[in-house]
């Protein structure tokens, strides 16, 4: 059940790959350089390790409870958020304003990483509290700022986004609560939203809701949307804690996995209304939402690849302890641990080169975020925050369903016993089905893809990504090592067929747009897969480096014997991918709908 987070990967990747020292050179980073991520980074490992890790076994047997409008926490959660709060965790990456450390996100990834290793039903929490201070610090009033940011910040409240209701999915525009204006300038706020993450707890002393709902006479549709602060109690002028708004836990769900993360109904209104606040301006409640989404998307993502580790480190461990039968080899005289058989070899190989992939990527989005967000020169600005738009919907949904796959294999590794629940392999398979549904499904994240990212440019941002891929195929040929040329071939067939879809889709989406969306989530598979390979073969240059003036030369011969993997393995699957894209179309609609 131990997990040890992957220190050393994280900080090759945030060494060589996201180049933390130039990061670093951004004023207000000047603190930020490698020595700062590795302290930071050990001191989390040991938190997660010891702390959070102990207790994900614990949240799935003993579930949040409710019970009379109340959320109890599994036992021990309480104490371990007061440590996380206590040791800063939830500032990591937040303004210093406001009490944060301010650390760029290509640190705060890192951790958020092994926080969700360690517990991913704990690590929702902190999640859902990014998200409502990345939208009060974007659109909050300096009021709403002053009341709330500090307390959020620290850990000692935490927030919630509300956006589903029972009739309004993924479709916003259904959105039916209601806001109605008071003569103090709130607003009374009714209705019930669903599926609203730790919406009621124990754990921290207040719990501050960012809720979408509709002004009355506001248009219909997305665009008369608008998004209020509610807090669980009121907050008086002193920032002290006041009367119990009108907002209620009715009940919480009962889910196959994430199960000590209390997943709530709450009820707005039922008693002459809960007490709100406008964030911004009226009728632009989505746009707001939005940037909590985007926060929690690539969140979303990470959480992906932290499950897959989880997965992968119990795995390993399972098939060095688990004996059954002889090699095929020949190699040991009797039966031998499992590890030693070839195709328990290829699983672990295909777990291994995912997450490293998935890790490599969403480490180096990181860092473009963080140049987007605070270099000095517009245009690098600019050109990473084209590169870290792009990227969002490729680190949200190949990172998520990838893990479906690494903690499905982790059960396979596993053969019976993996279908046992005491093993506890099955758990983290549970767990990951969520990632490719929250936060906008991998269809979402695609139709993304198509729309904003690749149509709407006329597939520019696309092929000037592939520019870059072919400079890094030039290096590997370079290179001239076996494996180097080997990753560039298979690099360069991956390259293609991405161009050839980048093509389709620019060309098609608007005269053809079922031929195009029948293929958007092949697309996004295939341009995942082709950013993640790319990292990695990037990866194996800076480990060849790396061997050849001696250093830690048994970590950087695994990173290239997995990056080689990846593209013999993985990498392949591109060109099917766009056979089925730009052939396949046709055959997803042609069934008459009476006949499914």
């Amino acid at each position: 059940m131990s997990y040890v987070a992957p220190v050393k990967d994280m900080l090759f990747n945030i060494q060589h790959l996201a180049n933390i020292d130039q990061i670093a050179q951004i004023p207000g980073f000047e603190d930020a350089g490698f020595d700062t991520a590795q302290a930071v980074l050990e001191e989390a490992a040991k938190f997660t390790g010891g702390v959070l890790a102990p207790l994900n076994w614990e949240g799935d047997k003993y579930p949040s409870s409710w019970h009379d409008g109340k959320v109890t926490a599994t036992p021990g959660f309480k104490e371990a958020y007061k440590q996380f709060a206590e040791g800063g965790w939830q500032g990591l990456q937040h303004p210093t304003d406001f009490g944060g450390q301010g650390l760029p996100k290509t640190i705060g990834a890192a951790c958020g990483e092994m926080i969700n290793s360690a517990n991913m039903s704990f690590a929702l929490c902190p999640l859902l509290s990014d998200g409502a201070i990345e939208a009060l610090l974007t659109a909050g009033s300096d009021e709403l700022k002053a009341t709330y940011l500090e307390n959020i910040i620290s850990g000692k409240w935490t927030g919630t986004m509300n956006l589903t209701e029972p009739q309004a999915g993924s479709d916003l525009a259904l959105v039916r609560s209601r806001a109605e204006p008071q003569p103090d300038g709130t607003y009374k706020v009714f209705g019930t939203k669903i599926f609203i993450t730790w919406g009621e707890h124990d754990m921290a002393e207040n719990i501050v809701h960012l809720v979408l709902a509709r002004v009355q006479g506001a248009p219909e549709g997305v665009k008369g949307i608008s998004l209020f602060v509610v807090p669980k109690f009121m907050v008086n002028k002193d920032g002290s804690l006041g009367a119990r708004n009108d907002v209620h836990c009715v009940s919480i769900e009962h889910k196959m996995g994430i199960k000590a993360s209390p997943t709530a109904v709450l009820q707005y209104g039922d008693h002459g209304g809960a007490i709100g606040y406008l964030v911004g301006e009226e009728n632009r409640g989505l746009e707001y939402m939005f940037i909590m989404m985007n926060a929690a998307r690539y969140g979303v993502g990470v959480q992906g690849i932290a499950i897959a580790e989880r997965a992968y480190q119990k795995a390993v461990n399972f098939s060095r302890e688990r004996v059954q039968s002889r090699p095929v080899d020949g190699s040991m005289p009797g039966s031998a641990p499992i590890i030693h058989h070839p195709d328990v070899r290829r699983m672990l190989m295909t777990m291994r080169a995912y997450i490293e992939g998935c890790r490599a990527l969403a480490s180096v989005a990181a860092s473009a975020y963080d140049a987007a967000h605070h270099h000095p020169d517009t245009q690098v600005r600019k050109d990473n925050a084209t590169f870290y738009e792009y990227m969002v919907p490729l680190v949200k949904g190949y990172s998520t369903e990838m893990s479906l796959e690494v903690t499905s294999l982790g059960v396979q590794v596993h053969g019976g016993m993996g279908f046992i629940e005491e093993t506890g392999a099955a758990q983290y398979y549970r767990d990951a089905k969520i990632l490719t549904i929250y936060e906008g499904t991998t269809a979402i994240q695609a139709n993304d893809l198509v729309g904003r990212k690749t149509a709407r440019d006329g597939g520019a941002t696309g092929k000037a990504l592939a520019a870059q891929v072919q400079g890094t195929e030039d290096a590997l040929r370079a290179n001239g090592s076996a494996d180097a040329l080997a990753v560039a071939k298979r690099l360069q067939a991956a390259r293609e067929a991405f161009l050839s879809v980048v093509d389709f889709v620019a060309g098609n989406t608007k005269a053809s747009p079922n031929a195009v969306f029948a293929g958007s989530v092949p697309y996004l598979m295939l341009a995942g897969n082709l950013m993640a390979g790319w990292q990695l073969a990037r990866a194996l240059l800076v480990a060849q480096e790396q061997i050849a003036a001696g250093n830690d030369v048994a970590f950087m011969q695994a990173k290239i014997t997995t990056a080689r993997f990846y593209a013999d393995h993985i990498l392949v699957k591109t060109g099917a991918l766009r056979d089925s894209i730009v052939e396949g179309a046709a055959s997803v609609t042609a069934l008459p709908l009476e006949m499914f």
